[in-house]
């Protein structure tokens, strides 16, 4: 069973999503509560799952971010948002935001992105993908590889990656966790997952996310997705 937390200061929106969620026979909502009380629930409860407004009156959600991710055994957190600043959007994944969800997002869409994170996933609401390509990860998906990192052949996309890791990011950029990409290839899933990390490494990014965006900037996709799976 896992535990999801809602932290929002809306509480008309806390009881929407715990009640959607509390409908799923493997999904529970101990708590929901505003973001001062963030902290002293995670450490309370430890939810799996913790579904994080990025705007709040009394304590910003990118404040609240930092103090869970902090916290020596912190839960995975996606950002609810509107996408009303970019500055917000870049700085929830400096600070290791798991992915982001709107606040209209479907009741399935919903549940399918809280199992795809409790998994150890990453998700974008698909209406907010355009946003984040074309926002911050515009600027990190063509940025040289990190330090350590090798830089891609002769300077083409993708072109230091090999025909697999080719084949996992294009399924990657789908939307597929490591286990469907290791059933879509007939590899294992940890084949898929040690695949997914040396993509990253080779293309010097940070997480799956930018791996996504990654892809479909650069035309390595077979065919798009927004939730990005663990």
């Amino acid at each position: 069973m896992m535990r999801v937390m809602v932290v929002d200061d809306e509480p008309l929106l806390r009881m929407g999503m715990q009640h959607i969620l509390r409908a799923e026979p493997d999904i529970e909502v101990p708590v929901t509560c505003e973001g001062w009380e963030a902290v002293a629930a995670v450490e309370r409860h430890r939810p799996d799952v913790v579904l994080l407004d990025i705007r709040m009156p009394r304590v910003d959600g990118l404040s609240v971010l930092a103090e869970l991710r902090a916290l020596a055994d912190p839960p995975v957190v996606a950002m609810l948002t509107t996408f009303s600043a970019d500055e917000d959007i870049a700085a929830a994944l400096r600070g290791g935001a798991a992915g982001f969800l709107l606040k209209d997002t479907a009741p399935q869409e919903l549940t399918h992105a809280v199992r795809l994170l409790a998994a150890g996933g990453t998700v974008l609401s698909p209406t907010a993908a355009d946003t984040v390509r074309d926002g911050f990860l515009s600027s990190v998906a063509g940025a040289p590889p990190a330090v350590g990192a090798p830089r891609t052949a002769g300077g083409a996309a993708g072109s230091g990656l090999t025909e697999r890791e080719r084949d996992v990011l294009a399924l990657l950029a789908e939307g597929l966790s490591n286990a469907e990409i290791g059933r879509r290839l007939l590899i294992s899933s940890s084949t898929a997952k040690d695949h997914v990390s040396a993509i990253l490494t080779k293309l010097g990014l940070a997480n799956r996310i930018q791996a996504a965006v990654y892809a479909h900037r650069h035309a390595l996709t077979t065919g798009g997705a927004a939730a990005v799976g663990g």
